[in-house]
């Protein structure tokens, strides 16, 4: 299983690298499809969504296509996941793209789906593959998900948390007194990594890609 898991998507050429790595094949050769279903409840500007899709149109890939979970059934969004190389899941609302993921029915069909194909997530994208997603953090750290009493299962793709974001000036909370502080009931491992950073899965193996600060915790 290969899984590239990102704070900001494609925002350098270590990432791009790593990336065109996992896939084994040149850029002009990949096929991408991207999810943006966890954006779909996200309010205000959305200049961070669209500068994700630059990035990915820089890279001059043989093919983008845009596939909504959330919005067309199964036997429209799967045969098209088949037809990539890399499954780009956008970020937005972890909660909610785990929801989808769920109602979907893409969680009961990933693991064939990952034996071919590489995972790429953008922060929420990124933190649905922790094996919970922990209310603490979403709303100690992310100031998000008020309304919710609990928190969720995620995929367990990884055996760590990843925390997107650190000391971005957008989330002002991601620092590495607050991360701590709302850590200290968990014992797993924890990356928190800036906007030019990425986490590499290969079968269980991590790497750190990073041309920015990255922090560890336990």
């Amino acid at each position: 299983m290969k899984l590239l898991l990102t704070s900001a998507g494609l925002s350098n050429p270590s990432i791009c690298k790593a990336l065109f790595e996992l896939v084994g094949k040149k850029s002009e050769d990949i096929s991408i499809v991207f999810i943006p279903t966890a954006a779909n409840v996200e309010v205000g500007d959305k200049a961070w969504f669209i500068e994700n899709l630059i990035q990915l149109k820089n890279q001059n890939f043989k093919s983008i296509d845009i596939v909504d979970i959330s919005a067309v059934s199964k036997d429209i969004w799967l045969k098209r996941f088949e037809e990539a190389d890399v499954l780009f899941f956008e970020g937005g609302n972890t909660y909610h793209l785990m929801e989808w993921i769920n109602k979907s029915g893409l969680k009961d069909v990933l693991p064939q789906l990952l034996e071919t194909k590489v995972w790429v997530g953008d922060s929420a994208g990124s933190m649905v593959t922790n094996e919970d997603l922990n209310l603490g953090i979403s709303q100690t750290i992310y100031g998000e998900d008020f309304d919710r009493n609990e928190g969720m299962s995620g995929l367990g793709l990884v055996d760590f948390y990843f925390l997107p974001h650190l000391n971005s000036e957008y989330f002002v909370n991601v620092r590495k007194e607050n991360i701590e502080n709302a850590i200290k009931d968990i014992s797993e491992k924890i990356y928190a990594v800036d906007d030019e950073g990425a986490v590499q899965v290969i079968d269980g193996h991590v790497k750190i890609i990073s041309e920015g600060e990255y922090l560890e915790f336990n």
